[in-house]
């Protein structure tokens, strides 16, 4: 019988299969039937990069070695799943290899921590620590149903995702001090920084599938995985000479990632987590969660991110930086960064993820169709008080064409880009109605930081529209007559959207909006009444929504 905690043979990945069941598998099983797995089954959407970098997508590269040609990567998409003699190879890896290196609850070598780890004052925290959404510490959620003094008693499978999940997104700041790391002081380590993904707006690519998932997550590396370049559990193979101290302990050290396998297994924090029998049986109650290693930089190979390219750099600033997730908008409304596929010839601007990019590549390639249900998940988390604790966590889910990832064929890009800036300039002609409309009635715009505004409530309102859009360009092909008749549509509902919204801001203004006032904006006289701001609304409407203008041509306004 295999001890509790055996993470590459016990049931405890939870997974949702093709038929829509769920249940848990084994790292194992979740590989070997990947082809009959539609996704993970994860409790929050920041999980999901976590678990893929610090563990499936590693065990897969180190077992089955990386594509090095796109070629390659299209034979291993046509296979719709792990051959007979990759299978093999992953038992191989998850058994007699390191299969003992993926126990949770090790004596010796517990899987992503240091064995005995101890605090400086010989404390445990609760286990609360390594969720963010429960209130530990400084970390206090305004709606946590948990207090710092709460017990949260985490299973052993709930404890592995939490686990891996600190390592990817811990608040940064102070740190309890570990027995035996000598840069500790006073108790504490201070000047830590959040988890590598803390850092970052996540893009993940994904497929129908759960092995889809995991190609689309697969660089094509041409050299191949360099040989001193291994991840976590198999540090002790690298060279002394690659420098940095080993995870399993508890020394760290701020060093750039030796590698791919490196970077996705970076071990930012030391954790060591303490199982306790309960009625239950075996429980995760309390835990040490110390300094761990410190990510030098972001380096460029980072699958995971859109990038913001500076033209013009000062002397310590590099050129791309990662780009981070915009809170209150949803993923399509950053359409224009996830399908930059060009570093910005001239000036500042986004340039999209690797992934995304090599996707493009692979479909102009023929690697895969036209038709590919691809998707994005994007997500990534807030911090407040220097980063010490949660504010906010971001996600959300979009379906893409891959044709609009072709760097050499624009027309569909270039549509969907369209689309979603007429969407902003709507919503901002609606923002302008409303503030004319506040001045005829006597008052101020609102502030930029302060109450609801009208696109906020039209952009909600086109927001499945434009999702459907998404799913259905996705089996266009090179239908240009189709492309323009959703472009039609898509000017239609923002249209209706806007009037609805605007004939609601018109039937709230008061009386005497009707009269206006007269008030000095930049030093000249300017006229603010209602009519005047229905009839610039309208104006602007038509400039934006130019398909369905001619339709519009006698339409009534919105009073």
């Amino acid at each position: 019988m295999e001890p509790e905690g055996d993470l590459a043979r016990q049931a405890w990945l939870p997974v949702i299969g093709i038929g829509g069941e769920a249940r848990m598998d084994s790292l194992l099983e979740a590989l070997g039937s990947s082809h009959a797995i539609r996704r993970l089954d994860l409790p929050v959407p920041t999980m999901l990069p976590a678990v893929l970098r610090q563990l499936l997508l590693p065990v897969v590269f180190d077992a089955l070695g990386v594509p090095r040609s796109r070629g390659e990567w299209g034979k291993r998409f046509a296979q719709g799943g792990f051959s007979a003699e990759e299978k093999e190879k992953l038992a191989d890896y998850l058994g007699p290899r390191y299969g003992d290196r993926f126990r949770l609850f090790s004596s010796g070598r517990p899987f992503a921590q240091v064995a005995g780890l101890t605090a400086l004052n010989g404390e445990t925290k609760p286990s609360t620590l390594l969720v963010p959404s429960v209130a530990s510490g400084n970390n206090v959620p305004l709606f946590s149903a948990l207090s710092e003094a709460d017990h949260l008693d985490l299973s052993p499978a709930q404890a592995a995702l939490w686990l891996l999940h600190a390592h990817c997104w811990d608040t940064a700041a102070i740190k309890t001090g570990a027995v035996g790391d000598g840069q500790a002081k006073n108790g504490k380590t201070t000047g830590n920084p959040t988890g590598p993904l803390g850092q970052l707006g996540v893009i993940v690519p994904t497929g129908r599938t759960l092995y889809e998932t995991l190609l689309l997550n697969t660089p094509v590396v041409p050299d191949g995985l360099a040989a001193a370049d291994r991840p976590q559990w198999a540090w002790d193979e690298r060279p002394a000479s690659s420098g940095g101290k080993t995870p399993t302990g508890p020394e760290w050290s701020a060093r750039p990632a030796g590698g791919l396998l490196d970077l996705l297994t970076f071990q930012s924090r030391r954790i060591r987590l303490i199982p306790t029998e309960t009625g239950q049986g075996l429980r995760v109650r309390q835990v040490v969660v110390c300094a761990g290693d410190r990510l030098a930089s972001t380096p460029e190979e980072e699958l995971h991110t859109a990038w913001n390219h500076t033209a013009k750099r000062k002397a310590d600033q590099p050129a791309r930086r990662p780009r981070r997730h915009t809170s209150g908008r949803a993923a399509w409304q950053g359409l224009g960064a996830l399908l930059a596929l060009a570093i910005p010839a001239d000036g500042d601007g986004p340039y999209t993820s690797v992934l995304l990019r090599q996707t493009g590549q692979l479909h102009a390639e023929g690697h895969l169709p036209a038709d590919f249900a691809l998707g994005v998940e994007t997500c990534g988390l807030e911090y407040g008080n220097q980063s010490a604790v949660v504010e906010n966590a971001l996600a959300d889910s979009l379906p893409l064409p891959v044709a609009s990832l072709l760097t050499d064929d624009a027309w569909l890009r270039t549509a969907l880009l369209d689309c979603v800036d007429q969407a902003d300039r709507v919503a901002r002609a609606l923002d302008g109605l409303h503030a004319d409309l506040r001045r005829a009635s006597g008052g101020e715009p609102l502030p930029r930081d302060k109450g609801e505004r009208p696109s906020a409530r039209f952009l909600h309102a086109v927001d499945g529209r434009m999702r459907r859009l998404l799913a259905g360009l996705r089996t266009i092909g090179d239908d240009y007559d189709t492309l323009e008749r959703a472009q039609e549509a898509w000017e239609i509902t923002l249209r209706r959207a806007a009037l609805r919204e605007a004939a609601g801001l018109l039937a709230a203004a008061p009386p005497r909006a009707v009269v206006g006032r007269t008030e000095k904006v930049n030093g000249k006289e300017i006229v603010f009444r209602s009519g005047k701001a229905v009839g610039v609304f309208h104006k602007r409407l038509g400039e934006i929504l130019t398909r369905v203008a001619d339709a519009a041509t006698g339409e009534g306004e919105a009073a």
